[in-house]
């Protein structure tokens, strides 16, 4: 999952679910969110009189003008910073590296930030996130789309299908390969052997 900043409607959500009585664990799982983003929330955007949407909104935004107008990073740092990313490395990574290269440190969620900004202005650094779109978690019911109907378990076919000795008996298998790019379909009948099919 790629950092982006909580929302105004998204720290409103955070108020009703806490008072519904949620905790942070489940607040994170219902917004799709880690669950270091909500812990930090609470830490960092808690009033003296508890969690309120509306000033937890204005604390963030008045930190967020105070760093953008705090020191400058160098301009070495973020050609250190824009090389990896050029190597696929995530912003934490990089974070990581400048402090132990005893360099200026550079949080990840400024590294997201520089990346968001270069996007819309027409860049490329967004290209090199190695997530680029996050997967939003299903909840309910399972999704019943590939379910076979009326299937019957492998533990209730005839004994004799086991011995491959037999014609008219196959078996099958899939393996989808990395990004559901291509997938790989074995079929085996008896005794006779493997064909394969690609995809």
């Amino acid at each position: 999952m790629t950092y982006t900043h909580l929302t105004r409607d998204e720290r409103y959500q955070i108020a009703i679910l806490a008072k519904a009585g949620d905790d942070q664990s489940e607040i994170a799982d219902v917004m799709n969110r880690h669950r270091s983003t909500i812990s930090q929330e609470f830490r960092r955007n808690r009033g003296q009189r508890g969690y309120r949407p509306k000033h937890a909104h204005k604390f963030s935004h008045a930190r967020m003008r105070a760093y953008e107008n705090g020191p400058r990073i160098a301009d070495e740092t973020w050609a250190f910073v824009d090389e990896r990313l050029g190597e696929l490395w995530s912003p934490a990574q990089i974070s990581g590296r400048l402090e132990e290269r005893g360099l200026p440190s550079v949080s990840h969620e400024s590294i997201y930030n520089r990346i968001y900004a270069d996007k819309r202005k027409g860049g490329t650094l967004h290209r090199a996130l190695r997530c680029q779109k996050a997967r939003r978690k299903r909840y309910g019911s399972r999704e019943r789309r590939s379910t076979i109907p009326n299937q019957v378990s492998i533990d209730q076919r005839p004994a004799i299908v086991g011995t491959r000795e037999r014609f008219g008996d196959w078996e099958g298998d899939l393996v989808i390969g990395a990004g559901q790019q291509q997938a790989l379909v074995t079929l085996n009948e008896g005794g006779v052997g493997i064909s394969v099919c690609e995809a």
